[in-house]
């Protein structure tokens, strides 16, 4: 299943993506796509639905972010080798966690606003995986039931205020629109092996990141297992696992950051793809 939040900022119905193309309203069933709805049993509920008797939503109303009532949105850095390498840094002997704020999750296609002082505003493709099932001490053997889908995720940068401004990462991590998700949750059982999948991103027609997840360094089981070592993962949490190279930090001879009025086109292969224009904060 494809799952989505369809509608204006604060005011989204949940809905699902019909195999004839069309956007369909789930609200008659659930109130939301967050908690218990994320659940094995919740999905299978929404699976066993007659999609076709289900209200149509148009396809013009803005899409949401995926999913909502996320707790935690957890990033994990320095995840492909390539990407290391471009960056000059050493694949890390332990994933690298950091925090984004979950204030900063936005629409696929939201625009994305360049913060205040910022001059090294930057992209980053990246999968992201939606947990659906409470747990503490996970088994990596255990570790995918506990995954209720994945989806694509803009981990927006701001590498001045993240690396030059001292203290940790999530100052450079968390503006306002620094977190677009979407457009869809893709259910588990669409996504057979999250360790190959296509991924890509395109800024004003240009094509910076080409890659494939199957060059991350720690995958999705592991991640699971080696987070709930930390922190109790809950349903609605989101984790995001890394870039492949071709981010603008890692251009050369010299960096390419964003400005204003700039276009972001990703994807990654059956997860869908997001359109970003920039502007200026007020």
């Amino acid at each position: 299943m494809k799952l989505m939040r369809v509608g204006a900022p604060g005011a989204e119905k949940p809905a699902i993506l019909h195999s004839d193309g069309t956007i369909r309203d789930l609200s008659g069933l659930v109130d939301d796509i967050a908690g218990d709805v994320l659940s094995d049993a919740g999905l299978a509920r929404l699976a066993g639905a007659d999609l076709g008797a289900l209200p149509e939503l148009s396809a013009s109303e803005r899409i949401g972010p995926c999913v909502s009532g996320v707790g935690k949105f957890i990033c994990i850095g320095l995840n492909y080798a390539d990407h290391a390498a471009e960056s000059g840094l050493q694949v890390p002997p332990e994933p690298v966690m950091f925090m984004k704020a979950t204030s900063a999750i936005c629409g696929p296609n939201d625009d994305v606003i360049i913060p205040r002082n910022s001059t090294k505003a930057d992209w980053e493709v990246e999968l992201g995986f939606v947990i659906g099932k409470h747990g503490v001490y996970i088994s990596e053997d255990d570790a995918m039931s506990h995954v209720a889908g994945y989806c694509v995720v803009n981990d927006m940068s701001e590498r001045a205020f993240q690396i030059e401004r001292s203290g940790q990462w999530v100052k450079g991590k968390s503006a306002d629109t620094f977190g677009p998700i979407g457009p869809y949750l893709v259910t588990r059982d669409e996504v057979p092996d999250p360790q190959n999948l296509k991924m890509w991103l395109e800024v004003d027609g240009h094509r910076y990141q080409d890659g494939s997840t199957a060059t991350m360094v720690y995958g999705v089981k592991f991640l699971i297992s080696y987070i709930s070592q930390f922190m109790s993962l809950h349903p609605g949490d989101i984790v995001t696992t890394g870039t492949p190279p071709g981010v603008g930090m890692g251009i050369k001879p010299e960096p390419v950051y964003l400005k204003a009025g700039q276009k972001m086109d990703l994807g990654i292969e059956g997860l869908g793809e997001q359109h970003q224009v920039t502007v200026a904060a007020k």
